[in-house]
């Protein structure tokens, strides 16, 4: 055991390090916005300008007006928000406390985010008709198949929302949002795109087309706990929660200036970002090779989760013969800090639903996601495939179809 090993950390997708600039940000505005944003006296507005400085900084940041940027408190409220607003109750205004049945069709994936998947199945609960589409083993969301799911939903109720992320949370693979945007509108439908793992990492045309956009600034180096949904303007949205006239009365409940100043550091900085991440690419690669490598040094047979257009900072391997949850375990008391699927799924025993969609659950069962970042060096990544390798060499493979 090596638990006081330098702690390594490759798990960016999950959460990434604050930026200095973000944390003095911060500390400057936790010592004059502590007022109420919503006050109209001199305190409250000098507190209300941190909110609207981070909307402003989303907005350029997504290529959406400020005024149709809603705060949330991350990107599941906003995912939520985007799904609920097309299925709300027309009398109330309302979505998610609505009462009665609910109408219209719903089109979305079998690999988005659980933020996005426990929506779909709560509003297919309230009678709203879901078309799950599958992935292809490549992990990228055929168009054809999307087509596809569109007409079939369309031939039971209207279809008000495609719903898809612009890269997988897992597994790094670029989905095609152009061409999702084109088949969604063609049939008089908006399309939300989760651009939680895309924004900061890859060019605005990512979420090109896109009518609502969903974004989290503690995956772009800013704070936990604030994030944004981004709207076309006209598209009128109704709250999953009741309050106040905070955020329109999209978002009831006392805003945080502190955390707005901080989101709006991360969102200027990740204009540039995407430049840094490209050029994490020639690490990523290397470090699969490595990694590939080990494990058919111990006689296993790894092999690469997601194929084609990828994020250029995400590797995911599975090792049959291993668990992916005892690996990442193992590879904690080494100083390695990785994955074995979804944070927000952390805690659950069973296999990523992203990988048991596109390859099965055993392959799910034994992938370790790698997320690099940028000051993620390449000593890091030589030391942790050396790390990789005595976990591999320690650890006993389970036997086949264990």
């Amino acid at each position: 055991m090596r638990s006081a090993a330098r702690v390594i950390y490759l798990d960016w997708n999950a959460t990434t390090p604050p930026h200095p600039e973000v944390l003095a940000a911060m500390q400057a505005a936790a010592e004059v916005a502590w007022a109420n944003p919503a006050s109209v006296h001199g305190p409250g507005r000098r507190a209300r300008a941190f909110i609207e400085q981070a909307r402003e900084a989303v907005a350029r940041l997504t290529g959406f007006d400020a005024r149709d940027v809603t705060l949330t408190s991350g990107g599941t409220e906003a995912n939520n928000l985007a799904l609920w607003h097309a299925f709300g109750d027309e009398a109330s205004g309302a979505g998610a406390p609505a009462s009665g049945r609910l109408q219209g069709a719903l089109v979305l994936s079998r690999i988005e985010h659980p933020s996005v998947a426990r929506a779909a199945e709560a509003l297919a609960g309230r009678g709203v008709e879901v078309a799950w589409v599958d992935p292809e083993p490549s992990g990228r969301v055929a168009p054809e198949a999307l087509a596809a799911a569109i007409d079939r939903a369309a031939a039971v109720a209207p279809v008000r929302l495609v719903s898809l992320q612009a890269v997988n949370h897992e597994t790094g693979v670029v989905q095609p949002v152009a061409e999702a945007a084109a088949l969604a509108h063609a049939r008089g439908a908006r399309l939300h795109v989760d651009a939680v793992q895309a924004v900061g990492r890859l060019p605005a045309e990512a979420w090109a087309g896109a009518d609502l956009v969903s974004v989290a600034a503690h995956k772009i180096r800013g704070p936990k706990g604030i994030g944004a949904l981004a709207a076309r303007p006209g598209i009128r949205l109704r709250p999953v929660l009741l309050g106040g006239a905070q955020e329109r009365g999209l978002r009831p409940g006392t805003q945080d200036p502190i955390a707005a100043a901080g989101f709006a550091v991360a969102a200027r900085r990740a204009l540039d970002a995407p430049a840094r991440y490209a050029a994490l690419a020639p690490l990523r690669d290397r470090l699969e090779a490595e990694l590939l490598d080990a494990g058919r040094a111990v006689g296993g047979a790894p092999v690469r989760n997601g194929e084609g257009a990828r994020a250029p900072h995400v590797a995911n391997l599975s090792w049959p013969g291993w668990r992916g949850d005892e690996l990442c375990a193992a590879l904690d008391l080494e100083g390695v800090a990785v994955s074995s699927g979804s944070a927000c799924s952390a805690g659950t025993a069973e296999p990523s639903p992203v990988l048991a969609a596109m390859l099965g659950p055993e392959r799910a069962a034994s992938a370790v996601r790698f997320s690099i970042g940028e000051e993620t060096t390449e000593a890091d990544l030589a030391e942790a495939a050396r790390r990789v390798a005595r976990v591999l060499s320690r650890l006993r493979p389970l036997p086949a179809g264990t």
